[in-house]
């Protein structure tokens, strides 16, 4: 029986980037990564290595875009970042177009996604981080859907 729960733990901001670019490398088709964790947990170090997985060319600098809310990246597969940390209400996320973004043919990493709620797609991954300390982070990564599902069975055979 396949799971669709993966659990790990990282010990550097090095080893967070190699899970995401790990993952984008594995990646085949468009999915939605809903990264939840607080502040300075390793979702965007998680980010800039799933763009190095997905082929992002090298000269684009990967950040959080707190400010701009979206970044668009050319890959193998297009990458989407969001982050929704400044947004406080379901009619901001109406207003920075995140539905059609939840329905783009692109890898979509959104940030703070648990402000999202019920608005996800029925296909995603979710990957809470936790910080246990300076370097340690325990990464919990639940698959929604069958697209996620294969996803995890593909890094769980990897370990």
């Amino acid at each position: 029986m396949v799971s669709n729960k993966f659990d790990i733990t990282t010990h550097s901001v090095e080893e967070t980037q190699a899970l995401g670019r790990k993952i984008g490398i594995l990646l085949k088709q468009p999915l939605i990564i809903a990264l939840i964790g607080d502040l300075g947990s390793g979702k965007t170090a998680f980010v800039q290595g799933l763009a190095q997985g997905l082929d992002v060319p090298a000269d684009y600098y990967i950040t959080s875009p707190t400010f701009t809310l979206i970044n668009e990246y050319p890959g193998r597969l297009a990458l989407i970042h969001v982050d929704l940390y400044r947004l406080e209400t379901v009619r901001d996320l109406e207003d920075i177009g995140l539905d059609e973004l939840l329905h783009d043919q692109a890898v979509l990493a959104v940030e703070w996604a648990d402000k999202l709620t019920d608005n996800l797609a029925d296909s995603y991954l979710s990957m809470k981080f936790e910080i246990v300390d300076d370097e340690y982070r325990k990464i919990n990564l639940i698959a929604y859907g069958q697209n996620a599902i294969s996803l995890i069975k593909a890094l769980d055979t990897q370990k």
